[in-house]
């Protein structure tokens, strides 16, 4: 439920100018949402808003500018702490094992950070595979998801 509300919010935030919590909340609510104040207030956290000037002396909530809407890097970093069960090394490959269900979300996150070692990835249903730009980046490449998820 709260990936599909915090989908909803992005399209919201990407459609129209919200500049209160009222209004983001009343916006959820129109599209099927039973949500509280408490639960915006922590999804705007989560998602990282901020408010952004619209020019006309206004302030509407919005992503900081450079960043990908939907990858952050402090959401790849919860989203690898919360699922990714197992790193594994093979020549040029970092294979990634997560809880069932959850490799597509957390490529998308990874492709998401940018890396310059990381080709591309391939996921599954439990599993994600990173192919390396070369065969002796896939252990920085480790080692830098490792330290990802403290």
């Amino acid at each position: 439920m709260k990936n599909r509300r915090h989908k909803e919010i992005r399209e919201i935030i990407e459609q129209q100018d919200i500049e209160t919590q009222y209004q983001l909340t009343e916006a959820l609510r129109a599209r099927g949402f039973n949500v509280t104040q408490a639960t915006i207030s922590r999804d705007i956290k989560e998602l990282g808003l901020i408010k952004i000037s619209t020019g006309d002396n206004t302030f509407c909530y919005g992503f900081p500018p450079g960043l990908n809407s939907i990858n952050t890097y402090d959401r790849a970093k919860r989203f690898l702490r919360e699922n990714l069960l197992k790193v594994e090394v093979g020549h040029n490959i970092v294979i990634l094992k997560t809880h069932p269900g959850m490799a597509q979300g957390m490529a998308s996150c990874v492709d998401g950070l940018n890396w310059r070692e990381i080709l591309g990835s391939i996921a599954g249903d439990d599993t994600i595979f990173l192919v390396s730009r070369d065969e002796d980046e896939p252990h920085e490449l480790a080692r830098k998801l490792r330290e990802l998820i403290g």
